[in-house]
């Protein structure tokens, strides 16, 4: 039986798209240091099996102790991990918030785990802030925590956040496995790689969840990565490109809502608008016709948003673009 199809954002069966929505990485990238970083990277030889360095930049960075630090291959990678932790652990159950990233419930079928009805009758929990498609917080993050539960933070979209703050105090990310995917606020998500701050005290899961990884889960241009992603200049980079997405995201808006398109609340570089389609025409359809002219939105039916597409805040020629190219779809349908 072939395996159903997983659908994301980015490059397709048509190959990168000429200007790309689908995907949420940082339009101001790709960070010119952390690319020369990973350009730079020997990959005529092994990583450090243990990690030493890399384990203990990525600790002073956050102000933690290093035993706390998970590598991960990636953000799905680590997904799937500790989903099979808790399924070794006796879980039967998962909490996945309304709309979220699909490889929580794929790494949940994996292992034959149940998606909870109620928070209280689940052993992992997942949650993002600022999550995706939506671009806000997933609710009741501050009922998540409690008993043997593993609860999971993915703050991929921190990094990119444009307004607004966590919405769970300092105190209380202490119950929670933060996990940390930097290549899209550098703008090389093609690079893999993760880390995850464990909470205090968990020294014994983390041992687990180091049994359950492959040696060497991070490659020599991940780890380049990662160390760049703790460097001053690397992070002023990053500072200085949220107001360049702050003002692109404005204008983008507002191309949207131009077109008659609905635009929902989102403190990310990404946002969910309901497109307004000619008459007749199905969302696919049109989703279709933009991407033969080199232009791709996520469709959020995957999601659970049926008649939405979740849209990355792109430079001004890409608006243009999307403007262009969704003012001559109308002009053909009248």
């Amino acid at each position: 039986m072939l395996p159903v199809p997983r659908v994301h954002g980015g490059p397709d069966q048509h190959g990168v798209p000429l200007y790309d929505f689908s995907s949420n990485s940082n339009a101001c990238g790709p960070c010119p240091a952390a690319l020369a970083a990973v350009r730079r990277a020997d990959a005529t030889v092994y990583p450090d099996a243990s990690y030493t360095a890399l384990r203990r930049q990525l600790a002073e960075f956050h102000g933690v102790a290093v035993s706390r630090l998970v590598l991960a291959g990636s953000a799905s990678e680590f997904i799937f991990r500790i989903t099979a932790l808790a399924a070794q652990r006796g879980a039967a159950a998962v909490w996945l918030p309304p709309c979220s990233y699909g490889d929580y419930a794929q790494a949940a079928r994996a292992w034959n785990l149940l998606v909870a009805e109620r928070v209280e009758q689940s052993q992992l929990r997942w949650a993002c802030d600022p999550s995706s498609p939506m671009g806000v917080a997933h609710a009741g993050l501050d009922q998540l925590a409690g008993g043997r539960a593993l609860c999971v933070l993915d703050r991929a979209y921190e990094p990119l956040r444009l307004s607004g703050a966590l919405a769970l105090p300092e105190t209380a990310l202490q119950d929670f496995w933060q996990l940390w995917t930097p290549n899209k606020a550098l703008g090389l998500t093609g690079v893999r790689a993760a880390y995850v701050i464990a909470p205090p005290g968990t020294n014994e899961l983390v041992a687990q969840l180091e049994s359950l990884a492959p040696s060497w889960p991070v490659g020599a241009h991940g780890v380049a990565m990662l160390q760049a992603w703790v460097r001053a200049d690397v992070q002023a980079w990053l500072a200085a490109s949220l107001p360049t997405l702050r003002a692109w995201k404005n204008a983008q808006l507002a191309l949207c809502e131009s077109l008659g398109w609905t635009c929902l609340a989102s403190e990310a570089n990404f946002f969910c608008a309901r497109p307004a389609l000619p008459e007749g025409m199905s969302l696919q359809n049109a989703l279709g016709q933009l991407r033969k002219q080199g232009i791709k939105l996520r469709d959020a039916t995957s999601f659970g948003l049926p008649g939405l597409v979740r849209v990355s805040v792109m430079p001004p020629a890409a608006q243009d673009a999307l403007h262009n190219a969704w003012q001559h779809l109308i002009n053909k349908t009248t």
